[in-house]
């Protein structure tokens, strides 16, 4: 009897769950989720350094779905006086910090994937990847956003560039310290790290996956915009930028 055909839902239902399960790191991988290299050196593999890649074989089936998430520490810790050596002050950081992405299809299509301006892309139909929502808070069990891409259908995605950038709320990149996490199951879990940071601008571009002979090239290429246009035009995605803001949540 053939095999039964997941529907949209039923295939984001799935990557829910395995994120969840996120190669055994459990559910809480918001605030909670920063990871350091020397205490995961088993299965993690860290690129902490602009410049820095790695590539990924497909399995014989190809890929299941691919998640890239974003997590940050919205808990700062800080010296309290003459005492700080022994007592702490702590300061929760309410931040607003955002995922996105540009994507360049094999068949010359090219657009974005992000919160703001609503656009919130399509798991079966191109571009192949989609944006789990606005989390805005860093609260919230597993991954506070992500990206779903369909990795069925990655031999159709030439190219993506994973951004983040703060929309309000947030101190400075050096202070909440984030991360972007990308899961392909079967393999270890790929962390990039901002080894650099710019507390003037808000914008950051942290990691371009590529579909190279059918697999996956990701590259730490941490570099800091002061808007998407400047963004785009430094990796030539070409697209056109309007102003806007989110929708309330």
């Amino acid at each position: 009897m053939p095999k039964k055909q997941k529907t949209s839902a039923e295939s984001l239902a799935d990557a829910t769950k395995s994120i969840v399960e996120f190669s055994g790191h459990g559910a809480s991988l918001g605030a909670a989720g920063y990871r350091i290299a020397s205490e995961h050196p088993d299965n993690c593999e860290f690129l902490e350094h602009p410049g820095d890649s790695t590539a990924i074989s497909p399995g014989k089936d190809g890929f299941e779905t691919i998640t890239i998430g974003v997590a940050w520490d919205n808990i700062l810790t800080q010296d309290s006086g003459v005492f700080g050596k022994w007592f702490k002050k702590v300061r929760k950081v309410g931040v607003d910090l955002d995922i996105g992405c540009m994507y360049e299809l094999k068949d010359g299509t090219r657009g974005s994937i992000q919160a703001f301006g609503d656009k919130f892309g399509d798991f079966d139909n191109a571009p192949f990847m989609t944006l789990s929502g606005d989390e805005r808070t860093g609260d919230a069990q597993g991954h506070d956003e992500q990206i779903t891409v369909n990795g069925r259908k990655w031999n159709e995605i030439k190219r993506m560039l994973i951004y983040i950038y703060i929309y309000k709320g947030a101190p400075s990149w050096s202070e909440i310290k984030p991360q972007i996490v990308i899961d392909v199951p079967g393999e270890d879990d790929l962390y990039v790290t901002l080894d650099v940071h710019d507390d003037k601008l808000c914008l950051c571009a942290v990691g371009e996956l590529e579909s190279i002979r059918g697999g996956i090239k990701l590259t730490n290429c941490t570099e800091y915009f002061p808007g998407h246009e400047e963004m785009d035009r430094a990796f030539g995605y070409g697209l056109e930028w309007g102003e806007g803001e989110k929708s309330p949540a």
